[in-house]
Parts: structure tokens; C-alpha cells; sequence
């Protein structure tokens, strides 16, 4: 009978790194924005320093992604290696290893020990990487892909305060980035609480506290250091 139940941690992963993403893009951007238009007046510099920070952030989101994920993926490649070599040179006491673990689970020696003769046998090695290293399929390292979902989350976050600054009226900018800003964090927050089972109004509530954080503490650079030319 195929297995229905749903579980969150399934995708638990991807959603906080899209999540994630998306927030450091809207913030980031958000608050270049306001830091850079309490400085000075004029739409041009604004719409270089959004675009710039898109930039910047999305292939500085990709490569932090791409070198952290990287890392992970060597020390799994490591494991994996030092398992296969270790079911080559002494099986035997491995599958006693594998036997423990079973053991440890709730299953009698003799059902572990039986449970582990047959996964041995069907796949040796992922057995090992399933149950004693924690290593699953669906949960390996993949750097590129982390990278380029990275960037893409970092960029749909940040292209709404881009277009702003070209789209909305110069004198009132900064209301609608901050106001745009704040809806659309809560937004975010709300629905990642939900996706991950945990109250919306407290996710909305502190991912959209601490953007405003941050746009208020660019605003106030921009006022106190900006010179206008």
C-alpha cells in the first residue's frame, strides 16, 4: 500500500532556504534603498544602488550557498568512502555495528542481526549511510542546485523594491518601500509558519520586527552620513 502521510519536515529544507532567501532579497534591498535615498534626492543613483544590491546579493547568496553546501558534500563523500572501505576490509564487524544499531531500536539480536544480513545483501553501503550515518537520498548535498535556488529566492525578493524605485512617485519612495516591505514580510513569515506548522502571526510578526529593524537603521545612516550633491 503506498505510504499518504504527509510530514513537514519533507520539505522543511527547501522552504527556509527559499524563505530565507526571499527575506535577505527584500530586506537587503529594502534597506539599501531607504539608506541611499535619506542621503540624497535624485531616482538615478537610488535605481543603481537596487540594482547593484540585486546583483551583488544574488551571486553573493549563490556562491556563500555553493562554498557551505560544498563542504557538506565533501564530509558525506568522506564518510561514504571511509564506510565502503571499512565493509571491504572487515564485514564482519560491521555487520555487527549495523546489528547494534538495531538492537538499540527495539528489535531482539536475533531479528537485528536477521534484519541486517538482508540489508546487507540487498545494498551493503546504503544501509550503512541510511542508519548509521544518517545520510539519505533526498537529503544529500547538492551544491549547485542550493546555489541557484539561493539566488533565485535572493532575486524575487528583491525585485519588487527595484521596481519600486522606477515605478512609484520620487517625493513618496520611501513610504511605499517601507510599507510594500512590511506587507510583504508578514506575508512571507505567515506563510512559512504555516508550511512548517507553527502559529502565523508570530512568524509574520518577527520577520517583519526585524525587517523594519533594518530599514530604520539604513535610513538613519543614510540621514546622518548622506551629503547631497
Amino acid at each position: 500500500m503506498p505510504h499518504s502521510e504527509f510530514h513537514r519536515t519533507a520539505h522543511i529544507g527547501w522552504l527556509r532556504a527559499s524563505v530565507l532567501g526571499a527575506n535577505d532579497g527584500l530586506i537587503s534591498t529594502s534597506s539599501l534603498i531607504l539608506g541611499v535615498a535619506a542621503a540624497q534626492s535624485a531616482r538615478s543613483p537610488i535605481m543603481l544602488a537596487a540594482v547593484a544590491g540585486l546583483v551583488a546579493g544574488a551571486l553573493s547568496m549563490a556562491a556563500g550557498e555553493y562554498v557551505s553546501v560544498s563542504s557538506q558534500s565533501d564530509t558525506e563523500s568522506a564518510d561514504l568512502d571511509r564506510e565502503r572501505q571499512e565493509l571491504a576490509d572487515d564485514p564482519v564487524h560491521e555487520h555487527a555495528e549495523l546489528t547494534g544499531i538495531y538492537v538499540s531500536r527495539g528489535l531482539t539480536p536475533e531479528l537485528a542481526a536477521e534484519v541486517a544480513t538482508q540489508l546487507t545483501a540487498h545494498d551493503a553501503l546504503g544501509a550503512h549511510a541510511r542508519d548509521e550515518l544518517g545520510a539519505f537520498e533526498h537529503s544529500l548535498a547538492r551544491p549547485l542546485q542550493a546555489a541557484l535556488a539561493s539566488a533565485a529566492a535572493f532575486t524575487v525578493g528583491a525585485v519588487l523594491p527595484a521596481l519600486l524605485v522606477w515605478f512609484a512617485p520620487l517625493p513618496q519612495l520611501s513610504i511605499w518601500i517601507v510599507v510594500s516591505t512590511l506587507v510583504l514580510l508578514s506575508v512571507l513569515g505567515g506563510l512559512a509558519a504555516r508550511m512548517g506548522g507553527a502559529p502565523m502571526l508570530r512568524g509574520a510578526a518577527r520577520v517583519t520586527f526585524w525587517g523594519a529593524v533594518a530599514m530604520a537603521a539604513s535610513a538613519l545612516v543614510g540621514h546622518l552620513f548622506g551629503t547631497v550633491v
